[in-house]
């Protein structure tokens, strides 16, 4: 074997990884984040756990994946460690498909249905198909076919250019001692099956290798038993890697996911070499084909879930042993969005998207807080306004972050919008909550100054107030469910809004000249309709922003420019029922 050899060889490796890589990324985006909203949501029985692990690892091929992901939700509190057990069980299943994929380079026979079912065959067509889904096709899901055909056609192709570039090592003595001493000393193979799987990060990849030289006939079921025993440990290295800085119980999952594979291994190999020490099976001297491989890596993996899953709650203590519990576990808003999630963008949008509607549902409690504190005031109240906004503030530092990441990531049209749309609305939620922070400030002194406004007053501001209250209620509802129509109704109350304001100046300013009412009351006043009008107009910006993005637009200024010039009757007509309904006395 030259040198030439060697580096066909490495080319066929790198372009089994990628396509690998690019084949999982297809199949992630295609799903978008809907598999692991799945395995957030309907993980309450372990048996349902074990079969979704496997299913979702089997799609997105790579329990690697599955296995950090399920880090992230435990690291955010999305997930129990209990509940996490089966998900890693299930994923060790699942990422045997990927094996019995390759498994299709050894078929052996003349006829035509066997030649169409070798990857030398169908590959070819894939790659011709997808190639050209990604450069004609108009929609994003077809794209993201495309990419899942031309990456399995790239993954097959890597594996034949690895199997053509070893097969000159059938004529090496040298090679085949090699493989001898695995099957000699076995926990040498389980050594090199863990160090090979570490390097490289993926237990299918580090099989489909082992695959590869299975086709040269010259490497024994004795060696690769032990190589494949060691590929499940180490495995466990990405997972271990993720957890490095994540909370004590996401740690704890990590080494579930170890102590689960290391037990399950030393377990087997007692058992199966204690028995082949007065048994003698006779298969291990044979020639490893494609197909035993994926045999013995599917059947290792079963057994051991079906040994083990009975005593999952010994692998969680385990666990918990070995991270103490007297490591401290902050539950902060930068574990919600967990930076593992950017592996998976997808759920990394839904992730900012769950977060940015806590955000604003505390910037809508902190407002309703301070407000209600003109009609009964409460220094704890005023404590969690000022506790609200400081919260909101950090989400907005967090979510920013986050976004900028998320930005530089392959994300589709949909996932674009809704990171686009968080980030132009996150400031308003920030400022609504400083309006709220203000408007508990002048609350405050009244209560100090125990000042009291007129009944006619009281009247009027209970009526903006309503209006206030309501606009910012449709707004955050209309981010909530990214609901259009419901935001086109937001702009002719923000109208309403600003003749309410107007409206409330001018009435007070009569009763100033009349003598009904104060010049301290006054600026008390001006304080909460300053306020009440500035929150308006961040919910308009909101409720804009949400309607512009759907029409791939974010000039708000000419839109409502355009609104207004055009003379909606829709607009007319709400911004009349509006009036009605929010009339002063």
């Amino acid at each position: 074997m030259d040198i030439f050899n060697v580096l066909t060889m490495i080319g066929g490796l790198a372009l089994f990884l990628y396509g690998m890589h690019v084949m999982g990324d297809g199949l992630a985006k295609t799903s978008g984040g809907k598999l692991e909203a799945i395995l957030e949501k309907f993980t309450s029985k372990t048996l349902f756990a074990v079969l979704l692990g496997a299913g979702v690892t089997a799609v997105i091929q790579s329990s690697s994946a599955t296995t950090v992901m399920v880090v992230g939700f435990v690291n955010s509190g999305i997930m129990k460690l209990e509940q996490a057990v089966g998900i890693i069980m299930g994923a060790n299943i699942g990422t045997t498909i990927t094996s019995w994929i390759l498994s299709l380079t050894g078929i052996q026979g003349d006829s035509l249905i066997i030649n169409l079912l070798k990857p030398t065959s169908f590959s070819p067509v894939l790659a011709i198909i997808g190639v050209g889904m990604i450069l004609f096709a108009k929609s994003n899901t077809k794209k993201d076919v495309g990419t899942i055909l031309a990456g399995f056609a790239i993954l097959m192709t890597g594996m034949s250019t690895m199997s053509d570039a070893v097969e000159p090592l059938t004529k090496m003595p040298a090679f085949t001692k090699i493989f001898l001493m695995f099957s000699d000393n076995p926990i040498i193979g389980v050594i090199v099956g863990t160090v090979l799987t570490a390097i490289i990060q993926s237990s299918s990849a580090s099989v489909g290798i082992l695959q590869a030289f299975c086709l040269t006939g010259t490497v024994s079921y004795a060696s690769a038993l032990p190589i494949i025993m060691g590929q499940n440990i180490g495995t466990c290295v990405t997972a271990l890697l993720s957890a490095v800085g994540a909370r004590k119980n996401a740690k704890r999952a990590a080494f579930v996911h170890f102590y689960f594979n290391l037990i399950g291994t030393v377990v087997f190999m007692i058992g199966f070499y204690g028995i082949n020490a007065f048994v003698h099976f006779n298969f291990l001297s044979h020639s490893a084909s494609v197909a035993g491989i994926a045999v013995i890596h599917t059947a290792f993996n079963i057994i051991a879930t079906v040994c083990l899953l009975p005593l999952k709650n010994f692998l969680v203590t385990l666990a918990k042993l070995t991270i103490k519990d007297n490591e401290t576990d902050e539950h902060t808003v930068k574990s919600l969005l967990d930076e593992r999630f950017l592996e998976k963008p997808a759920f990394a949008v839904n992730q900012a998207q769950k977060t940015a509607i806590l955000m604003a549902k505390a910037s809508e409690d902190a407002l309703f807080k301070a407000i209600d504190l003109f009609h009964h005031y409460d220094k704890n109240i005023a404590e969690e306004v000022s506790n609200l906004e400081d919260m909101v503030d950090h989400y907005e530092d967090e979510l920013g972050t986050y976004l900028m990441k998320l930005n530089n990531a392959d994300l589709s049209d949909a996932d674009s919008k809704i990171v686009s749309t968080i980030l132009h609305c996150i400031g308003d939620f920030e400022r609504i909550s400083d309006h709220a922070v203000n408007l508990m400030n002048t609350a405050n002194e009244v209560y100090t100054k125990d000042e009291h406004f007129s009944d006619k007053a009281k009247a009027e501001l209970k009526i903006y107030e309503k209006a206030i209250r309501d606009i910012v209620s449709m707004t955050f509802d209309v981010f909530e469910k990214q609901d259009v129509t419901i935001a086109t109704k937001v702009e002719p109350l923000e109208e309403v809004i600003d003749t309410l304001n107007d409206e409330v100046k001018k009435k007070h300013v009569k009763r100033l000249r009349k003598g009904k009412c104060t010049i301290e009351l006054g600026f008390v006043l001006s304080d909460i309709t300053t306020n009440f009008e500035r929150i308006a107009d961040h919910c308009s910006n909101i409720a804009v922003c949400i309607i512009q993005t759907n029409e791939d637009g974010f000039d708000t200024h000419e839109y409502l420019d355009n609104l207004k010039e055009t003379d909606d009757p829709k607009f007319k007509n709400m911004y009349k029922e509006y009036r009605n309904k929010y009339k002063l006395p």
